[in-house]
């Protein structure tokens, strides 16, 4: 598209919704309308569902859109992820496979990085995927898999090259959920709720034609899809309050992310919940107390810090620009926001913050808080791993003698 200016964009998708938005459509139909038009995603290419437009005029889309209450693409879990990938390292044939069905919401997406032994150090991983004809086959274990109970599609990173070096034998693949070979049991979480799953691959089936970028690019796709997970890592948003709209295609909506956001209701409270402190410490008296008020001044400096940070990494997103250390920077953060957070909410709260139930504070909200805030530090890449990256790439240090080069067969296992 050529360059066009915010009046032209605001007014173009105006008449747009004036002439298309009905509420009684079904939700599929109308997100395939959005796909047709490029108004879903305009950001991107016009080739692929979108209108070409940079990010910013992406948000003014987006408020025309809020202003008549029209309902978007499907956005929720990690689909944009997957989609993000297959974007930039996709075949053409992937795309127009998995893309349209991503916007519309008919398939839900997973991500098969993790292993029990190799967390933290993902290029470690173990899951083998060996050619044999026109597909491979895939066996393993994956564990802390978010929605993969409900999943359709995953992202698997497999090993390819048991005799290149670590991070270079490592193949990157979209494998069905679905089939006979992969055995999904979800786990239990100290705070109640049952988010991930370990996954097991016996003799599962990949097309080849299901093989992202290259034989060993899989390290170099995996860097794609993280950097846009640490994107969106800041967690310091509160849980929206979603209105109740009348109308087919917002009740279809409701459903959908009911189920969709089923895994993840806890991640607000694994974020600390900055958003609750100042009302709590009001409404329990611990306002007045001055080692309180002087530790509730520190979180706030440190979580307004960071969301500047995060604001600073979605300007440079918007202005094309690639991503730079703010993802991790705000990755970091997020873990020690989250941890003054638990901090303060136990200052303010006292013993009573252990206690959950209808009559503890805040129906055991702030115990759940207490219990999902050391997970901040450990998905999405340890704090450790963050550090690393920052000193090496951000601050130029010298990097950590490694002991894992050469074969990989030869490498010592966890």
């Amino acid at each position: 598209m050529s360059k066009v200016s915010e009046a032209e964009v605001r007014a173009e998708v105006r008449d747009w919704l004036a002439a298309n938005w009905d509420p009684e459509m079904s939700l599929v139909a109308w997100r395939n309308k959005l796909a047709d038009s490029g108004w879903g995603m305009p950001q991107w290419p016009e080739a692929w569902y979108g209108r070409g437009l940079p990010v910013s005029l992406a948000r003014v889309v987006e408020e025309e859109f809020a202003g008549v209450g029209a309902v978007g693409v499907a956005k929720s879990g990690v689909r944009l992820l997957a989609a993000a990938t297959l974007l930039e390292h996709g075949s053409d044939l992937q795309k127009k496979k998995f893309l349209r069905r991503i916007l519309t919401g008919e398939d839900t997406w997973c991500q098969f990085f993790s292993e029990p032994g190799s967390g933290s150090d993902l290029a470690g991983a173990t899951t083998r995927a060996d050619l044999n004809g026109d597909h491979w086959i895939v066996n393993g274990q994956k564990v802390w898999t978010t929605s993969a109970h409900h999943a359709d599609h995953g992202l698997l990173l497999a090993r390819t090259d048991w005799d290149a070096p670590k991070h270079e034998g490592m193949s990157f693949f979209v494998i069905d959920v679905k089939q006979p070979g992969v055995d999904v049991q979800p786990l239990k979480q100290m705070n109640g709720h049952a988010s991930f799953n370990q996954v097991f691959f016996t003799d599962a089936i990949v097309p080849a034609e299901n093989l992202v970028a290259g034989v060993g690019d899989g390290w170099k796709v995996a860097m794609t899809t993280l950097a846009h997970e640490r994107r969106g890592a800041d967690g310091l948003n509160p849980p929206s309050k979603r209105g109740s709209r009348q109308g087919r295609i917002h009740a279809e909506e409701r459903a959908e992310l009911e189920t969709a956001n089923q895994p993840y209701k806890w991640y607000p409270q694994r974020a600390g919940r900055v958003d609750l402190v100042i009302e709590r410490a009001k409404e329990t008296g611990a306002i007045r107390d001055p080692h309180v008020r002087q530790e509730i001044a520190k979180l706030m400096i440190m979580a307004r810090s960071a969301e500047w940070t995060a604001r600073r990494a979605r300007a440079a997103q918007r202005q094309g620009r690639p991503q730079g250390p703010e993802g991790s920077l705000g990755k970091l953060a997020a873990s020690n926001v989250a941890r003054a957070c638990a901090h303060v909410h136990t200052l303010i709260t006292g013993a009573e913050a252990m206690l959950t139930g209808p009559a503890s504070p805040r129906e055991g909200i702030i115990a759940e808080i207490l219990v999902s805030v050391p997970a901040t530090s450990i998905a999405g890449g340890t704090d450790e791993i963050q550090r690393n990256i920052i000193s090496e790439r951000v601050l130029g240090l010298p990097k950590e003698p490694r002991f894992d080069t050469g074969p990989f067969r030869n490498v010592r296992k966890n």
